[in-house]
C-alpha cells in the first residue's frame, strides 16, 4: 500500500514537471571553448546541443555567440546588443578562461562577468554560469581565487551553475588537444551532456 502511494505520488510528479525548456531561445556567450576551436563548428558542444533538442522534439533554438580568445570584458561590452538581437529565453556564460590565462585580475573578472549577469537577468533572461578553471602552474593562490569567482556569483546571484565545464575532460590528455587547454572533438559529447543535464535540473526548480 505504501509502496503504490510512493509511486503515485512519483509518477504525478513526472507527469506534472515542465519539460526542459520545451520553446526557448538560448543564447551562448563564450570564447574558445563554445567556439569549437580546432574543429568543425558543427562538431562542437554547442551544435551536439542543439541537435539533442531536435532529437527530443523540443522547440528550442541556439544562438552561438561565443568568440576564440574573447575575455570577460569582451562579452561584457557586447553583451546587450546580442540581447537586444536574440531576446533569450536563457542565457549561457562561459567566459574567463582568457582573462585566466592572462593572469588578469580575478576582482575584474568578476565585475565584468557580474555585469553580463545582471544585464541578461534585467532582460528577463534565465542565467547559466559554465566554470572554467585554469592550469595549477599559475600559483596555488591566483588559481583559487580565480576559480572562487564563479562560485561567489552563483551564490550572490543565485543563477544556474556549472563548477566546471571540463569535469572529466580537461585531466584527461585523450580529450584534449595538443595544446593542453582546448578540449578536442572525442569530448564534445561529454561537455554537451554536462549542460544538458544541468539545464534539466533547472527546469525542473
Amino acid at each position: 500500500m505504501v509502496k503504490s502511494f510512493i509511486s503515485l505520488i512519483v509518477s504525478t510528479f513526472l507527469l506534472a514537471a515542465p519539460p526542459i525548456y520545451a520553446n526557448c531561445s538560448i543564447l551562448i556567450v563564450g570564447d574558445s571553448i563554445s567556439a569549437a576551436y580546432g574543429m568543425d563548428l558543427n562538431k562542437g558542444w554547442v551544435a551536439l546541443l542543439q541537435n539533442q533538442f531536435n532529437q527530443n522534439n523540443l522547440d528550442c533554438q541556439i544562438t552561438n555567440a561565443s568568440i576564440s580568445g574573447d575575455t570577460s570584458a569582451g562579452g561584457a561590452a557586447r553583451i546587450e546588443k546580442h540581447l537586444t538581437e536574440t531576446k533569450p529565453n536563457i542565457v549561457m556564460v562561459e567566459l574567463g578562461g582568457n582573462d585566466g590565462l592572462r593572469g588578469l585580475s580575478p576582482r575584474v573578472l568578476k565585475k565584468n562577468l557580474d555585469t553580463i549577469i545582471d544585464r541578461s537577468k534585467n532582460a528577463g533572461s534565465d542565467v547559466i554560469l559554465l566554470g572554467i578553471r585554469i592550469p595549477p602552474n599559475y600559483g596555488k593562490s591566483y588559481t583559487h581565487r580565480f576559480e572562487q569567482v564563479y562560485y561567489q556569483l552563483a551564490e550572490e546571484t543565485k543563477i544556474g551553475f556549472v563548477p566546471f565545464l571540463l569535469e572529466g575532460v580537461g585531466d584527461n590528455p585523450d580529450l584534449m588537444q595538443p595544446d593542453g587547454i582546448h578540449p578536442n572533438e572525442n569530448a564534445q559529447p561529454i561537455i554537451m551532456k554536462l549542460v544538458w543535464d544541468s539545464l534539466k535540473q533547472r527546469s525542473l526548480q
